[in-house]
């Protein structure tokens, strides 16, 4: 009887994948995946925290590497492409592939309080997919200027209205990002604003959350203004594309 009970309990237990794309940070790295690996616990022994660490040119390799040593639960994705975007789409498909329940995607960075993600995972059978909103910003004014101008964009040319279309801290059904994660090149940049935008306009059960989102401390971010007004320019016409497909669909 006890063995039937504890199989009950095996089964019950929900599986979630932990991913982050990193690139350069062997400063925070170490400590952020401690702090995010004790997450797993409680969870379907299937879970894992994965990392896509791809194009670094410090030690943030050899510190997972190290780190997987101790944590069987930690695996690395060391081939994909290297920029943000593509790393989450890769990420994302990669937890598809092993059967993850949950998907939950944060930023490599230590940005993000990890003290806040029991109370998303207490409501993860409430939604779909339950978002960050960084209501306050530590990174700056012009990154809090930059997701204005999208949530504006997306309002205009989609018709959503979302608090935060790019937060990098996201609990996410691996059956609803399935649903959406097919429409993305391998190189598509921007594949957290177009999931939200998505997740908006197709009325999926969704819902937005406070979250705290604090100043970078360590490592150098690799988007700088200039490189945030390209991504916007190339967006324009991404959105544009996305536009007409779901017009047509």
């Amino acid at each position: 009887m006890n063995m039937m009970n504890d199989n009950n309990i095996k089964k019950k237990l929900d599986s979630l994948y932990i991913v982050m794309p990193a690139y350069n940070e062997e400063e925070a790295i170490e400590q952020v995946v401690l702090s995010w690996y004790e997450c797993l616990k409680g969870k379907a022994p299937e879970s894992r925290l994965v990392v896509a660490d791809s194009g670094s040119q410090d030690r943030t390799h050899g510190i997972l590497v190290e780190l997987q040593k101790s944590h069987p639960q930690l695996e690395i994705l060391g081939d994909t492409l290297t920029t943000h975007g593509p790393k989450l789409i890769a990420l994302y498909r990669y937890a598809q592939l092993k059967g993850a329940d949950y998907i939950f995607q944060t930023d490599s960075d230590g940005q993000t309080e990890v003290s806040e993600f029991d109370a998303f995972w207490k409501k993860r059978r409430k939604y779909e997919a339950l978002i960050g909103y960084r209501k306050k910003r530590g990174d700056g004014i012009v990154r809090k200027f930059v997701e204005k101008v999208v949530c504006f964009l997306l309002q205009i040319i989609f018709g959503v209205k979302v608090p935060d279309a790019n937060a990098p801290y996201r609990l996410m059904k691996t059956s609803l990002v399935a649903k959406y994660c097919d429409r993305f090149r391998e190189d598509y940049n921007l594949p957290n604003i177009m999931l939200t935008t998505f997740f908006a306009y197709y009325r999926e059960n969704v819902a937005f959350r406070i979250i705290s989102f604090k100043a970078r401390k360590t490592g150098t971010n690799s988007i700088h203004f200039l490189k945030i007004i390209k991504i916007g320019i190339k967006a324009l016409a991404d959105f544009g594309a996305f536009r007409k497909q779901m017009r047509e669909n």
